[in-house]
């Protein structure tokens, strides 16, 4: 296959100074999904938490031809069915959507996460049934739709999700 027109992303471990990009996201374009625009307080947790996380890792979502950001990317842990599982979420700026970067972007944290110390068997993405891009960027991505469930978001937001995993236990990389 040739690659030559398409474009690659890289992962940059989130720091202190990305707080700009979740102020950018925080649009109600961007949030439609997410339970809407976030207060500044709030953000300004969210950031913390990204910059702590010591169970999982954000990153800034980058152009690899250049080093624009795009985006952010990101896993975690979280309790799903009596366990403990990795969960996965992403945003991409407007201006960057449609271009398949999202895509890339799971499909290089999958193989971080497969190289990644944990125990976890399986990565996770929770995207609401009506979210046509962020389910398509699961299928693009190589994940398997397990199924609607009914979850949360944010807490105290019935909503309902599909279900879609990577087992991280397989050999192949994501291509």
């Amino acid at each position: 296959m040739d690659l030559s027109g398409v474009e690659r992303v890289g992962l940059v471990r989130w720091a202190e100074g990305d707080f700009w990009l979740l102020r950018r996201a925080n649009s109600p374009e961007m949030t439609e999904h997410l339970g809407g625009p976030e207060s500044e307080e709030k953000l300004a947790d969210r950031h913390r938490r990204y910059v702590e996380l010591s169970r999982g890792c954000m990153y800034r979502v980058v152009l690899a031809d250049g080093g624009e950001s795009v985006g952010s990317i990101g896993y975690w842990e979280t309790e799903w069915r009596g366990g403990t599982v990795w969960e996965t979420g992403w945003g991409i700026l407007p201006e960057f959507q449609g271009r398949g970067l999202a895509a890339l972007a799971a499909r290089a944290l999958v193989d971080v996460v497969r190289q990644s110390p944990g125990a976890h068997p399986a990565l996770h993405a929770f995207p609401k049934v009506d979210n046509a891009a962020s389910n398509g960027v699961c299928r693009k991505a190589g994940f398997t739709l397990l199924g609607q469930v009914d979850t949360e978001y944010p807490k105290g937001n019935p909503i309902r999700s599909n279900d879609w995993y990577v087992d991280l236990r397989s050999t192949g990389t994501s291509e």
